[in-house]
């Protein structure tokens, strides 16, 4: 069954090592193979890896796309390592990303990886707030 993509004016997808660039018009596309599929708005950079949900999330991603675990399993377990310590409490994310790389799951444990960045992102954004707590009760 060939997976089927809606693409936005200008929005780009990445299938493979090809980055394909939609023109003016919404376009459908119908992919066959087993070749990567990124949509633009799911791809970071070093640049954008900025944090180290993200970082990790980056390491996956590479992992995906060059279907090589083996290359990137190194800084993909120093990062999750260094998340982990700083926040035990991403353990059931951290273990269910492992789990599917593992099993070979690459683009399902880049979407677990996508919800990694959500969490880190509640959790720093909780952060700001406690020092005025700790102001109010002064």
């Amino acid at each position: 069954m060939a997976l089927k993509v809606e693409l936005k004016p200008g929005e780009r997808l990445l299938v493979g090592n090809s980055v394909i660039t939609n023109s003016d018009q919404r376009t459908r596309l119908f992919i066959e193979g087993d070749a990567p599929v990124l949509r633009e708005k799911d791809i970071l950079t070093s640049e954008t890896a900025n944090s180290p949900a993200k970082r990790v999330y980056l390491a996956v991603q590479l992992m995906y796309i060059h279907n090589d675990m083996a290359r990137f399993k190194d800084e993909y377990f120093e990062l999750v390592r260094d998340i982990v310590l700083a926040a035990p409490s991403t353990i059931g994310l951290v273990d269910q990303i492992n789990s599917e790389i593992l099993e070979g799951a690459l683009y399902k444990a880049l979407k677990t990886a996508k919800r990694l960045i959500g969490y880190e992102d509640e959790l720093l954004s909780v952060v700001p707030q406690a020092p005025q707590a700790l102001r109010r009760q002064s």
